[in-house]
């Protein structure tokens, strides 16, 4: 199930967008099976990643949901508007906040740009996922070799 769309028209007031989400699909959270709440995301949060975190914590734990953040780095500092948000952070602090974010809601941090992929928790997972069958299939030649020898 999908949830509306929410715009912050011209700012970055993610707990104004994550309040009216959660009022507006979630009042009878009996009735709905969703599970997570996507933000896509040019920039920081216009208020403190730690009044942010505090309260996506308190949501996501009374509704069982996950927030899962996509970042997406843009090279301007101002938006096509010319509106430059209430509070400023770089690409990498603006990654490091939605971190602290996600895992506050149990949630997953996808972070990309013009170049490509930067950090993704999927991808890193997927990564793992291929070095432990890597290791698995070394230990199995191994096995299947020392037996050839014995025999």
């Amino acid at each position: 199930r999908w949830v509306l769309s929410l715009q912050c028209k011209g700012s970055r007031n993610f707990m104004g967008a994550l309040r009216r989400a959660v009022e507006v699909d979630f009042k009878d959270k009996d009735k709905h099976k969703s599970q997570g709440i996507y933000l896509l995301t040019t920039g920081v949060p216009d208020q403190e990643t730690h009044t942010v975190s505090a309260y996506v914590a308190e949501v996501c734990r009374g509704f069982d949901l996950q927030l899962h953040v996509c970042l997406f780095s843009v090279m301007e500092d101002i938006d096509s508007s010319g509106i430059i948000p209430a509070r400023y952070a770089n690409p990498t602090e603006t990654a490091i906040a939605y971190k602290e974010i996600v895992q506050a809601a149990s949630g997953r941090f996808h972070w990309f740009g013009e170049a490509g992929i930067f950090e993704s928790d999927d991808i890193t997972v997927i990564v793992s996922e291929i070095e432990k069958a890597n290791n698995y299939s070394q230990k199995c030649a191994f096995l299947v070799e020392s037996l050839k020898q014995r025999s």
